[in-house]
């Protein structure tokens, strides 16, 4: 929701009357559609969802969640951004907006709209004109080094989501040393620990949702 620091040239649109957007961002591979899937899985018998997925020229990552059967085929928009992830995400968001738009127009009213942002560095955030709440994620084997980088996807996102726990003996990845390190960036925003395909923390990260839909927000 705090996005100050980074220049932002939409303004955040009226909450009445629509879904809670989500946008879920971070690296290449560090388990976001991996996120984007087990919410799905945990939300959809009660909650009302939809889902965006960006990749720059491919629709692998909407092609993966219509294959799990997390959701109903067309409830699953894939958006083929043809430049940095960034870009579409909180530059030049029209193409998202109008996904997003034609999923409320085709199952609304819907309570959330799931935005899965193509894999992007640190510095990226969410336009507040496309998503009211960010969750950022990070894995366990780029190393205990990338929580204390910062970069506005760390320290601003609603929730920092560390995943891959179980590669960190593996990688030599310290933990203690990522929360440490995440907790002194964040200004006590919250960090959650995740093995995702171990299915370790799917129950926290949906109560986190849960939350949101239920909070000040769109109220």
């Amino acid at each position: 929701m705090s996005h100050d620091h980074i220049h932002d040239r939409h303004a955040a649109p009226q909450a009445e009357g629509r879904a809670l957007r989500l946008g879920i961002g971070g690296p290449v591979g560090s388990g976001k559609t991996a996120l984007v899937a087990e919410l799905c899985r945990a939300l959809r018998n009660t909650v009302n969802l939809a889902v965006v997925t960006n990749d720059i020229y491919t629709t692998e990552d909407a092609d993966f969640l219509r294959r799990a059967g997390v959701l109903d085929v067309e409830r699953i928009a894939a958006v083929r951004t043809g430049c940095c992830p960034h870009t579409a995400i909180r530059d030049d968001i029209a193409a998202n907006l109008d996904a997003v738009e034609d999923l409320e127009h085709r199952f609304g009213p819907l309570d959330l709209v799931i935005i899965e942002s193509g894999g992007d560095n640190l510095t990226a955030t969410f336009s507040r004109g496309l998503a009211d709440v960010q969750i950022f994620v990070l894995d366990v084997s780029g190393g205990d080094k990338v929580p204390r980088k910062g970069g506005p996807g760390v320290t601003t996102s609603d929730l920092l989501v560390i995943n891959k726990t179980d590669l960190a003996p593996m990688v030599g990845a310290s933990l203690e040393v990522m929360e440490r390190d995440a907790t002194a960036v964040r200004d006590g925003r919250p960090v959650l620990f995740t093995s995702l395909r171990q299915e370790q923390g799917v129950t926290a990260a949906s109560d986190w949702v849960r939350d949101m839909l239920h909070g000040p927000i769109l109220h």
